[in-house]
């Protein structure tokens, strides 16, 4: 099955509660009635563990940046533990890696104490750290970010990442699941397509289903960085073309989920500067450095997280009601004229592909 990247719903893992359906319920509803101030709450709870990492991409933004080194705080994620049986879903994602966050299995223990579904994406080198607590603590979906079907290519871009442990790590957890007779954890693939790695995507899939992964994600690169301007797929829809065939092709053989982006020119979005985005009704995103922001893709700052704010205060700020008010508008922020978001970026659009001289990453000063 081919399917696009989802812009209003979420992962559909293990059951969740009626308080949490009536919840995303309510806020689908709001949503799509163009409420700016919020009765429900979000869907899901995006916390941005630390802007560290054990690897050095090549097309990753923070090599693009100055910034100190920033870590989630502890006091933050149990002061937003009361949401954990009202959010469907709280993902551990963002600039940097999850994993290396020093309490990040104590994260998925105490969220296991709860009804919300779990997940994280990773770059897969810490996964034998990892792989007790994943069952430990029921995982309800992960992702893991590779590159190339081949060492030479995947380690060329991913500077430090091993495909073949990475493989043999994962192969280990899929046998335990099966052992288990568990459904999850669902695990995918995300793949950034760019010219170096773009004919390899078709064996990625062969790669996914030998290990026995559920889904392959392909994002397109964006380039941070003149360096890797010549590397973006803008202009090469041809044989961007010739290449989705192929791999939808494998993807269909081996019934392998298969999600792509929009070719450029054959994106819905059009003319606009981003298809319309729903994250500041569905998400609330707190980075590593305390700040809440609209997403992972902007600079833009709301407003320092407060543990003794009443969370409805920060959800329905004068911030957050304008953004929601501005967002799919003319005046939108700078930052999302610029929209480089996956799921939300117009790919027809060059500014998608390249954000070389743009203000696309946050200020992470403490």
């Amino acid at each position: 099955m081919i399917i696009r990247a989802k812009t209003k719903d979420l992962f559909e893992g293990k059951s969740i509660s009626e308080k949490q359906r009536q919840n995303s319920k309510f806020n689908l509803f709001e949503l799509e009635s163009g409420k700016t101030e919020l009765r429900s709450y979000p869907r899901r709870i995006v916390l941005e563990l630390t802007n560290a990492c054990n690897l050095s991409c090549v097309m990753c933004g923070r090599n693009a940046v100055d910034f100190s080194l920033t870590r989630f705080s502890m006091e933050n994620f149990y002061a937003l533990e009361p949401l954990f049986d009202i959010v469907e879903e709280v993902t551990l994602m963002g600039w940097g890696e999850p994993t290396v966050h020093p309490n990040f299995e104590e994260m998925l223990k105490i969220l296991d104490n709860h009804s919300v579904r779990k997940y994280f994406c990773t770059n897969g080198m810490r996964l034998n750290k990892i792989k007790d607590a994943i069952f430990n603590y029921n995982v309800d979906v992960f992702a893991v970010s590779v590159d190339g079907a081949t060492t030479k290519t995947n380690s060329q871009i991913r500077r430090g990442s091993d495909i073949l442990k990475i493989n043999s790590y994962l192969k280990e957890i899929v046998l335990k699941k099966n052992r288990k007779s568990l459904k999850y954890p669902y695990i995918n693939y995300v793949f950034c397509a760019m010219k170096q790695n773009l004919d390899e995507l078709p064996d990625l899939v062969n790669m996914a289903a030998d290990v026995g992964l559920d889904e392959v994600k392909v994002v397109f690169l964006t380039a941070f960085d003149q360096s890797l301007a010549s590397q973006t797929l803008y202009g090469e829809e041809e044989k961007v073309r010739e290449v989705f065939k192929k791999t939808e092709e494998r993807a269909q053989k081996y019934e392998i989920l298969l999600k792509l982006p929009y070719i450029t020119s054959s994106d819905p979005a059009g003319n606009a500067l981003h298809r319309d985005c729903f994250v500041a009704y569905r998400d609330f995103y707190l980075g590593s450095d305390g700040y809440v922001r609209p997403c992972m893709s902007t600079s833009q700052k709301f407003f320092k997280f407060d543990k003794y704010r009443k969370f409805f205060d920060m959800w329905n700020s004068e911030e957050f009601k304008k953004h929601r008010k501005s967002v799919n508008t003319p005046n939108m922020p700078n930052s999302c004229k610029n929209c480089y978001q996956s799921s939300h970026c117009n790919w027809n659009n060059k500014k998608s592909y390249i954000q070389i001289k743009e203000d696309f990453a946050p200020d992470w000063k403490r």
